[in-house]
């Protein structure tokens, strides 16, 4: 997947805004950060299941996310790392994750 593709991917989640952060793009809802992507290197992180977390580490091009939660977030070495649909899907379920952290009057919004 390139990344216009992405970009638009993740713009057309409910509730997503993006912005630059630490010289990162970020994707964010309710100000708070899905994905974060470094421009230059391509290299992107992620929330996830932190039942999962193994097995996806495990997998090449994935390592744990540098100065993230631990077990929660990985890092893609490229958009290509995974297949586009389970890069979507995966996208998805880590605006899920931090969604459900916020309050549940915000939660409802997206509802």
């Amino acid at each position: 997947m390139d990344i216009e593709t992405f970009r638009d991917y993740c713009l057309s989640l409910q509730g997503t805004t993006e912005g630059m952060k630490w010289d990162h793009l970020c994707f964010m809802i309710e100000e708070k950060i899905y994905v974060i992507m470094s421009l230059e290197e391509g290299r992107l992180s992620i929330k996830c299941d932190p039942d999962e977390f193994d097995m996806l580490v495990a997998r090449p091009g994935i390592k744990q996310a540098y100065h993230m939660a631990k077990r929660q977030w990985i890092s893609l070495e490229s958009l290509e790392v995974l297949p586009d649909h389970e890069l979507k899907s995966r996208v998805a379920e880590s605006r899920t994750f931090v969604l459900r952290k916020l309050s549940k009057k915000v939660q409802e919004k997206y509802n």
